[in-house]
């Protein structure tokens, strides 16, 4: 269980967490930053690392079909993650 508070972090903290956390499972490499999760090849394992990682380290509950019903690019999923911590700027 996380003892990371996602109230206690900025719209900024978050947004440099989970970019840290999507380009290190994915695997992103320069021009492919605007690529949706499927566009980088990401799979159920990437996925589960990915919800895995955010709830760790970010302490927001992120479920799987947000990036598999949705193929997210890293900004719509940021925005998803910042939406469901409820931050504040």
């Amino acid at each position: 269980m996380s003892t990371v508070h996602p109230g206690d972090l900025s719209v900024s903290a978050i947004q440099e967490k989970v970019e840290k956390i999507w380009k290190d499972v994915l695997a992103v490499v320069p021009g492919e930053e605007d690529a949706t999760f499927f566009e980088l090849q990401g799979e159920s394992i990437a996925a589960t690392r990915i919800a895995s990682r955010v709830e760790e380290e970010i302490g927001v509950d992120i479920e799987v079909a947000d990036l598999f019903e949705d193929d997210p690019t890293l900004e719509a999923f940021v925005r998803t993650v910042v939406g469901k911590a409820g931050a504040s700027s």
